[in-house]
This record gives structure tokens, C-alpha cells and sequence, in this order.
């Protein structure tokens, strides 16, 4: 069964459905590609799904350990290489993560290796440099 259904609006615009949930998710160009920017571009959307990607398995992880990491937040940077062909260079993904009450260093190691072992992470090519970094902090 297929997973979504992109359909192309024109003028360097797709509607993507997810065919599960019925969710969908509008792209445009970028600025600096002839769009409008005024959307998630596609590559724009690969690198958010790093992010989102790490940051779910990194729950998973945290909830066998009942740790609850709500609140916690990510911050990417996407970089475009400079020379042709365009293409997607690094990836920059900052979590601040949230935790209610102190956990232990070798807890947060324990997320950390976890985040770069998410499927998209190990999906993406090689040539793509992925820098994850981690900020702790304890409160509600």
C-alpha cells in the first residue's frame, strides 16, 4: 500500500497526502531555487525529518526507562552545498532537551547514541554531514 499521494498544484508547488492519516503537508521551492519559499521545500523536509526522526527514537528509548523528555525541542539547520549539483551538505540538529527531574550522565549518552541510530538518520547518504549537539536541562 502506497504511503502518500503527492499531487503537483504548479507553479514549483506539491500537496502531499498521507494516505493513513489524511494529514498533509504543502511544499514550495525555496527562494533561492525559483519558488516562492513560502512553504517547506523538499529538502527542507528531509533534513526537518532527521530531527523529528532522532528525536522519536530517542523517546522511545526514554519511555522503557521512564524518563519523560515532553517539552523537549529541536532546532535544525539545513545547509545547501555551494558547487553543483545542489544538493543537501549538513544538517545541524540542536536538541534542548527537558527533563522533570535530573537524570544521569550515562542516561544522556545513552539518548545521544540513540538519536543517530533513527532510520532516517541511517538512510541518508553518507556525503551528508549530520552534527547533532545536546543541551540538558531539568524543569517542568
Amino acid at each position: 500500500m502506497p504511503t502518500s499521494k503527492i499531487i503537483y498544484l504548479g507553479d514549483l508547488r506539491t500537496s502531499a497526502t498521507h494516505l493513513q492519516s489524511g494529514e498533509q503537508i504543502i511544499t514550495d521551492a525555496p527562494l533561492d531555487n525559483n519558488g516562492r519559499g513560502e512553504a517547506f521545500s523538499p529538502t527542507d523536509l528531509a533534513a526537518t525529518s532527521l530531527g523529528s526522526c532522532a528525536m522519536t527514537i530517542v523517546g522511545i528509548v526514554a519511555r522503557r526507562d521512564e524518563v519523560d523528555l515532553s517539552g523537549s525541542e529541536i532546532s535544525v539547520t539545513k545547509i545547501m552545498s555551494a558547487e553543483p549539483p545542489r544538493r543537501i551538505e549538513r544538517v545541524e540538529v540542536a536538541f534542548k532537551m527537558k527533563t522533570p527531574t535530573e537524570i544521569s550522565d550515562e542516561l544522556k549518552a545513552k539518548y545521544e547514541r540513540a538519536a543517530h541510530t533513527c532510520p532516517v538518520a541511517l538512510s541518508l547518504h553518507p556525503d551528508i554531514e549530520q552534527v547533532f549537539s545536546f543541551e540538558w536541562t531539568v524543569g517542568a
